[in-house]
């Protein structure tokens, strides 16, 4: 076989590969879809505020409690919040972009945020208000 031939070949092995990659649906190709339960309701523990991967509380979630400024990504939660629940007796939780932008709060009068659109996502930093 020439080298012209084998080259012809394998050529023709790889666009059979991509055609069949870019035409068949990615969950035909992993297998059954495993995905994250969602959850109707908050369920953060008490004496915590939690946020979540998810809108309307769904797994997997992430929780704090400490005052003061954190920096989500020592956790890997940055750009990743969707959805919050405040589990507190008071104060307030702000949710930041790059610590310049508040996005929004959740605190002991408004506990949830089931949804963080327009700016899912968006969170690097929170900042917790202890009185």
């Amino acid at each position: 076989m020439s080298i012209a031939n084998l080259l012809r070949t394998a050529f023709t092995a790889f666009v059979a590969v991509l055609v069949v990659w870019v035409t068949v649906p990615a969950p035909a190709l992993a297998g059954p879809a495993v995905r994250a339960g969602t959850y109707a309701a908050a369920d953060c523990p008490r004496g915590w505020f939690c946020f979540y991967d998810l809108p309307n509380f769904g797994y997997p979630r992430g929780q704090l409690s400490s005052c003061g400024w954190q920096s989500l990504s020592t956790w890997s939660w940055q750009f990743r919040v969707d959805s919050a629940h405040f589990n507190l007796d008071s104060g307030y939780v702000a949710f930041y972009y790059q610590k310049t932008q508040e996005l929004f709060r959740i605190s002991a009068v408004n506990r949830v945020r089931s949804d963080a659109a327009p700016k899912r996502d968006w969170a690097t930093h929170v900042y917790r208000y202890c009185p």
